[in-house]
């Protein structure tokens, strides 16, 4: 049975560790939703936990609800340049860095309009990295319950933090900061490098949530 999975900027370990142990299917009708790994994801830096945030055009309707596939970045703010140099001074000092800047780098100088078509991208750069396909299927329509796929689409949600057994891997400035779970995949490949597929292949997010 098909995992069915938000796609979000840079996605965290959780949820690649459900891509890479799952058939996925993309939710891609539903509705946006503020505050979520949509627009955001959590790196590590030498003060601790850092967000970097990707903005968006608003829409003044009176519901002020829109297609997640319609949403617009507002690319009037200098986001990508802010977020690479801020992954650079975060990441630059890590073992594999260096290893995977040229896949990465081309996300912050390429201009994108679309917010899901840049977070598909990110995904798909990831699993370039990892060596393994891009899931592709996605759905048709939006459904609040489904049936015939395990929904995994809480898994989008910054605001609840998923409990999971994760293992620690050295992080940059480990020396300053205690271990940080779950954070943006790439703070897990800029350090563990070929070692990300296997440590997100041993994870067990205890599929499917109540």
């Amino acid at each position: 049975m098909q995992l069915l999975l938000h796609p979000g900027y840079f996605l965290n370990i959780a949820n690649f560790a459900a891509i890479v142990q799952n058939d996925i299917c993309w939710e891609v009708k539903d509705n946006y939703q503020k505050q979520t790994f949509r627009n955001r994801c959590y790196i590590c830096t030498d003060i601790g936990k850092h967000m970097l945030n990707i903005p968006i055009k608003h829409i003044g309707n009176n519901s002020n609800k829109q297609v997640y596939a319609n949403v617009a970045i507002d690319n009037n703010y200098h986001w990508q340049r802010q977020h690479w140099r801020t992954l650079q001074t975060a990441y630059r000092t890590s073992p594999f860095f260096e290893f995977y800047e040229d896949d990465i780098a081309p996300l912050y100088k390429e201009t994108f309009t679309s917010l899901m078509d840049f977070n598909l991208k990110t995904i798909e750069t990831i699993c370039e990295c990892l060596q393994i396909q891009i899931p592709t299927d996605k759905t048709t329509v939006y459904e609040s319950k489904v049936n015939d796929k395990i929904d995994g689409r809480h898994l989008i949600n910054s605001k609840t933090e998923i409990q999971f057994d994760q293992p620690q891997y050295v992080q940059v400035f480990n020396d300053r900061n205690p271990f940080i779970s779950n954070l943006s995949i790439l703070d897990l490949l800029f350090n563990e490098g070929t070692n990300t597929l296997p440590y997100l292949r041993t994870i067990k997010l205890g599929f499917p949530y109540a």
